[in-house]
C-alpha cells in the first residue's frame, strides 16, 4: 500500500512555475485583495507558517486544485464557500476558498494539517444546491472521466431494511412486514422483543417467523448496496482505475469509485468535497432580488455591512424563522438567553446548541457567566489565553487543543492526537492515556488536581460531538448574511426561499 503513492494533476500549475511558487504567488495576490489597507503582521506570519508546512508535506497541488474549482465557479456566478477545518487556514482565506478572516479569529492550522499526522488535508466546499452539478461536470470535463471519480458510500443493513428485504424474499405478507419494520423494538437480550411481535399480531413461535427474524438478524451490519458520496472527488494524475476500482454511476456522466472514504483515507488518496447547500441558493437569489428591487446590479455577499445592530435586535428576539442554522426550536429558545450582539456571539450560538457542549455540562455555566451570575475565574494566564473569548469554558475543539498545548505542554501534533482520540473514543476508546498524560503534566506545572480532573472530564463530554471553531465561524457567516437579508429585505428573502 505504501507504493500506491497518490500523484496530483499537473494542470493546476502553469509552465515555468512549481506548485510551491504558484501557490505562494496566488496566496499573496489574494492577500492583497483581502487586505487592501495592508497585510497585518499576524496574518503574514500565519501564511508563512502554513506555506512551510504545506511545502514540507507536498500538498501545494491540492490547494491549487480546490482554488481552481472555486475560482471557476465564482466566474460562473455560482455562490460557494469552504468550511470545516479548512477555515483554520489563512492560505485558504487568501485563495478565497473560505470566508473566515484569520485576523478576526484565532485560527489553529494544526486542526487542519499537522506534520505529525501526515494525513491528507480535507477541504469541504459548499455550492448552491441547484448548481453544484455544474461544478462536478467541470471537474469531469477538465480532467476527463478516466481521471476523476466520486467516492462511494457502502450502505449496510439496519434493523428496518433487514426485516423488509428478508421478509420480501420469503414472501411474507407485505402489510405484516411494513408494520413490524416501522415499529420494531427490542431489549439487550433480544433484538426484537416478543411484546413487539404480539402487538403487531405476529406469532413469535411460528417457524416461518423465527426463520425470518433469524436471517434478518444475521445480515444486520452487512453491506446492502453502494451509493454515491454527496461529493467526494478523487482526481488523479493518470487513470484513476490504476489506483482504485471504478464503475459508471446510475446517473448519466458520473463515475464512482468502489471504495468508501475510510478506504481512501487508509490508502492516502486525497479527495475534494464538492457539497450542496440549499441556503446558498436562497442567499444568492435574495441578493439578486434585493439588487433588482433597488434598481441596480445584484448585491454581493461582501456588500452586506458587518455588525448591523438592528439585525442583532431581530436575532435576540428569536425572530429567525427561515434563516440558516438558528431557526430550530432549541436555537430559538437559546437566543433570548444568549443575546448575541456581535459576529463571535453567533459563532458560539451555532456551536453551543449541540450534543457535545450540552453533555459536557458547558451550556449553563457559560450562560451564567455571560449574564454575570457567576464569576469568571482563570487558574492561570495560559488558561485565560485559550478560553477568555468563551468566558473560561472550552466550547471548541481548537480550545481543547490550545489548552493542552498551553497548560500541559503538548506539542501541536500531540494536541491533534488528543482531538482525534476525543472524536473516536465512543467507538474505539483510547482517550484514557491522553487524559492521564494531560492530568500528570498539569499537576507537574502546579495546577490543582480538581481543575485538571475537571478539564479531563469536559474533554470526555466533548466525545465525538466537539465542534471545530472554524466550522462554526463558516456557518456563522451564512447565519449573519441570511439574518441581515431577512431584516432588511424580508420580501426578497421570502421569495428566494420559496423559489429555492
Amino acid at each position: 500500500i505504501e507504493e500506491l503513492k497518490y500523484e496530483y494533476p499537473r494542470e493546476v500549475v502553469p509552465d515555468g512555475e512549481t506548485p510551491a511558487s504558484h501557490l505562494r504567488k496566488l496566496t499573496y495576490e489574494g492577500a492583497a485583495r483581502r487586505y487592501p489597507a495592508g497585510l497585518p503582521d499576524k496574518v503574514r506570519k500565519q501564511i508563512e507558517h502554513e506555506l512551510k508546512t504545506i511545502a514540507q508535506l507536498e500538498y501545494e497541488s491540492y490547494f491549487l486544485t480546490v482554488a481552481d474549482i472555486v475560482h471557476w465557479s465564482r466566474d460562473r456566478n455560482i455562490l460557494c464557500q469552504g468550511r470545516g477545518s479548512a477555515a483554520n487556514s489563512a492560505v485558504c482565506y487568501c485563495l478565497e476558498v473560505t470566508n473566515v478572516d484569520p485576523d478576526r479569529m484565532n485560527v489553529l492550522f494544526e486542526r487542519f494539517i499537522s506534520v505529525e499526522r501526515k494525513e491528507p488535508p480535507d477541504i469541504d466546499v459548499d455550492f448552491e444546491h441547484q448548481r453544484r452539478e455544474e461544478a462536478m461536470q467541470y471537474i469531469y470535463e477538465k480532467y476527463g472521466r478516466d481521471r476523476a471519480a466520486l467516492t462511494a458510500v457502502a450502505t449496510t443493513y439496519r434493523t428496518k431494511s433487514a426485516l423488509r428485504d428478508v421478509g420480501k424474499a420469503m414472501g411474507i405478507d407485505e402489510d405484516k412486514v411494513d408494520r413490524l419494520a416501522s415499529t420494531a423494538y427490542g431489549t439487550d437480550e433480544k433484538w426484537i422483543s416478543e411484546a413487539c411481535l404480539l402487538e403487531n399480531e405476529i406469532d413469535p413461535t411460528e417457524p416461518k417467523v423465527i426463520h425470518w427474524l433469524t436471517i434478518a438478524d444475521t445480515i444486520r451490519g452487512f453491506p446492502r448496496h453502494l451509493s454515491q458520496h454527496p461529493g467526494g472527488f478523487v482526481i488523479a494524475r493518470d487513470k484513476v482505475s490504476r489506483l482504485v476500482p471504478v464503475e459508471n454511476a446510475a446517473m448519466d456522466n458520473r463515475t464512482v469509485i468502489g471504495w468508501d472514504k475510510d478506504d481512501l483515507d487508509s490508502t492516502g488518496l486525497i479527495k475534494v468535497d464538492i457539497l450542496a447547500l440549499g441556503m446558498l441558493t436562497a442567499i444568492h437569489r435574495a441578493l439578486d432580488l434585493a439588487g433588482a428591487k433597488a434598481g441596480g446590479p445584484p448585491m454581493r455577499m461582501q456588500d452586506i455591512p458587518a455588525e448591523d445592530p438592528v439585525t442583532y435586535d431581530m436575532i435576540c428576539k428569536a425572530d429567525t424563522v427561515g434563516v440558516f442554522q438558528i431557526e430550530s426550536r432549541a436555537q430559538m429558545s437559546m437566543l433570548p438567553r444568549m443575546q448575541p450582539r456581535c459576529f463571535y456571539d453567533l459563532v458560539i450560538q451555532v456551536a453551543i446548541v449541540r450534543p457535545g457542549p450540552i453533555q459536557g455540562g458547558m451550556v449553563h455555566p457559560y450562560l451564567r457567566r455571560r449574564m454575570g451570575d457567576e464569576k469568571v475565574e482563570y487558574p492561570s494566564d495560559e488558561v485565560r489565553q485559550a478560553t477568555e473569548r468563551t468566558l473560561g469554558i472550552p466550547l471548541f475543539q481548537e480550545q481543547v487543543m490550545a489548552l493542552s498545548m498551553a497548560a500541559a505542554d503538548f506539542t501541536a501534533g500531540e494536541a491533534d492526537q488528543l482531538r482525534r482520540a476525543m472524536g473516536a473514543w465512543r467507538k474505539r476508546g483510547g482517550l484514557e492515556a491522553h487524559q492521564r498524560k494531560l492530568i500528570d503534566r498539569m499537576l507537574a506545572k502546579g495546577y490543582s488536581e480538581d481543575f485538571a480532573q475537571r478539564l479531563a472530564k469536559q474533554i470526555e463530554g466533548f466525545g465525538s460531538y466537539g465542534f471545530p471553531e472554524s466550522h462554526a465561524a463558516s456557518f456563522a457567516h451564512l447565519v449573519y448574511v441570511s439574518c441581515w437579508l431577512k431584516r432588511h429585505h424580508p420580501d426578497a428573502m421570502l421569495a428566494a426561499l420559496l423559489n429555492s
